[in-house]
């Protein structure tokens, strides 16, 4: 499990420059990649624990351009401005694991600011006993699934390759 990166503004500590070469990395990385982009007060009294990263309606999705550091300043554009945007931290946290970035200005003391990747979801479904059918088409193998009850037809294609992996699988002693 990975540990949080922290980066702090004129922090003496020596994995402080380290850690913002590695955060500054990661932010050039978002180059055209789409965001989750999260901005939030952060509670008077309470813990950062208590602010909630549910979804709300002010929450953007978009795909950030030209994402960089220049000196301590994050720089980026966005499609919908036609200027660079740019904000100067006082404090940045990069969860690699969750591929989200937290960002602390230094001109708003109450905001942090999550960018965040977007993670894969699968969509899954679960066949009951389906009916199984496999056969050989010319250089690949061929699985078709076929559930009646949920009227759910999934067919594989696999390579010789995952084929024989496939088999090793289903043949290994559990």
């Amino acid at each position: 499990m990975l540990t949080p990166l922290l980066w702090q503004s004129a922090n003496p500590h020596p994995d402080n420059l380290e850690n913002f070469q590695i955060i500054s990395q990661w932010w050039q990385d978002l180059n055209l990649k789409e965001v989750f982009w999260q901005q939030r007060l952060i509670p008077a009294p309470g813990s950062l624990e208590d602010i909630n990263w549910e979804q709300q309606g002010f929450d953007e999705k978009f795909s950030i351009q030209m994402p960089q550091i220049r000196g301590i300043t994050l720089y980026w554009h966005k499609s919908t401005f036609a200027d660079e945007r740019s904000m100067t931290p006082k404090q940045l946290i990069l969860d690699r694991e969750r591929e989200q970035l937290d960002i602390y200005p230094q001109s708003q003391a109450s905001l942090v600011i999550r960018v965040t990747k977007p993670h894969l979801v699968y969509q899954k479904f679960e066949l009951k006993n389906p009916l199984l059918v496999g056969k050989k088409a010319e250089s690949e193998y061929i699985l078709l699934f076929r559930d009646k009850e949920q009227q759910i037809e999934v067919k594989i294609n696999l390579s010789p390759e995952n084929y024989r992996q496939f088999l090793e699988t289903m043949t290994e002693e559990q």
